[in-house]
């Protein structure tokens, strides 16, 4: 089968490649998934100082190929013989390690149903992102039906789901986002739109009571002037302002509102999102009845990986970036 492989290790020296390689062998309890669309590179939301250590273990050990690829979305090809919530046949979407090929063996606790209402390419660019804005605003944000929210980074790839998500609460949303970005911020649901290249939130005497941030263009004290007095601050991955140390920025952020959130009533939060099937089934469900739609911003063929993965890591994507296999 194809796949997009890497022989050295994470960015910016790695050189991701189209080659042939073996087609999976199916586990007793995974199931073979034939991909029709993949997404995602590495979880490059883990603070870099935590990417760092867990490289030095890596390099401990004999380098390999790994297939690249987090998300996907496809059909079931073959289960194993402890498997129960699937049938050869099945579409489906999820995560698993090696998505970007033409065949990904899964455990079945990483998939669910495809949401009858969306395509493959739509599909595959919804569990990360997916998940990640819902357990930011629902479980870190304790966001309630009226309650005003911030999203700080609102037209990238969290950034369109936590719009939408926040507006299906109940909230009244607040998107933050560069000019050319507006139009999509407000079409996606977002009942005000700020322009940080002409407008400082944290100026203009608003407040907030959540603040979902996945920028880091700010630090976390100029973060509180926005938060109402007992708000909520969640800082997603390990966003961190550019002039910061890039191993340190995003632990150095939540060290930051560890101590703050101790001199008073706000709740200030760093997050990484828990991988869940509970949690695709629940953005599942709200795609189903029409209150989320993924933004995809590019397409590409497999062969053409190595530049979406390019794009996609020079940041500043609109939505998400999909490749087709």
């Amino acid at each position: 089968m194809k796949a997009i492989v890497q022989d050295k290790y994470g960015p910016p020296d790695a050189r991701p490649e189209l080659r042939e390689i073996d087609r999976p062998q199916v586990a007793d309890d995974e199931v073979l998934v034939r991909v029709r669309a993949a997404t995602g590179r590495w979880a490059w939301d883990i603070p870099a100082v935590i990417r760092f250590v867990a490289r030095i273990g890596v390099r401990l050990r004999k380098p390999r190929p790994d297939v690249l690829g987090l998300e996907m979305a496809g059909q079931i090809e073959a289960v194993g013989k402890n498997t129960e919530q699937f049938h050869p046949g099945d579409e489906v979407f999820g995560w698993g390690k090696g998505a970007l090929a033409e065949y990904v063996s899964v455990p079945e606790d990483q998939l669910a149903l495809k949401p009858t209402n969306l395509t493959f390419e739509q599909s595959a660019v919804v569990p990360f992102s997916g998940f990640t804005a819902l357990q930011g605003l629902r479980d870190k944000g304790r966001l309630q039906p009226g309650g005003k929210v911030l999203i700080i980074g609102a037209s990238g790839g969290v950034g369109t789901f936590a719009v939408q998500i926040a507006k299906a609460f109940g909230a009244e949303v607040t998107g933050v986002c560069s000019t050319p970005n507006l139009e999509l911020v407000r079409s996606i649901g977002a009942d005000h739109v700020i322009d940080y290249t002409q407008e400082d939130f944290t100026e203009n005497g608003r407040s907030y009571d959540l603040i979902l941030d996945m920028a880091g263009s700010q630090s976390v004290s100029e973060y509180r002037r926005a938060l109402s007095h007992d708000g909520t601050l969640v800082m997603v991955g390990s966003s961190g302002s550019a002039s910061s140390h890039p191993y340190i920025r995003g632990l150095g952020r939540w060290f930051s509102a560890l101590v703050l959130s101790v001199l008073g009533r706000q709740k200030l939060h760093g997050m990484l999102s828990t991988r869940s099937q509970n949690d695709l089934v629940a953005v599942k469900d709200l795609i189903e009845a029409g209150e989320l739609t993924p933004v995809v911003s590019a397409y590409y063929s497999l062969s053409e990986a190595p530049e979406a993965i390019r794009h996609a890591d020079e940041g500043h994507t609109r939505g998400k970036v999909v490749i087709t296999v």
